[in-house]
């Protein structure tokens, strides 16, 4: 069994992905007339894609401990 911190990093790791997800597949496509919005979107994609990153690592650690 693992820590409770160790369950907090799945858990946002889960909630990183859903968002991620939204991003990509509905918010970009209703921003397509707002190139703020739109790119107001790209960014926080990327920076999904770096906390999830960072997420995957810090579970592996405690994972492969």
């Amino acid at each position: 069994m693992y820590d409770n911190h160790v369950y907090n990093l799945m858990m946002q790791l889960t909630q990183e992905h859903k968002s991620l997800w939204r991003i990509k597949n509905m918010y970009k496509k209703d921003a397509l007339d707002c190139e703020d919005c739109k790119a107001f979107w790209e960014k926080m994609e990327k920076d999904k894609e770096e906390h999830i990153n960072e997420l995957k690592e810090l579970i592996k650690k405690h994972i492969c401990e």
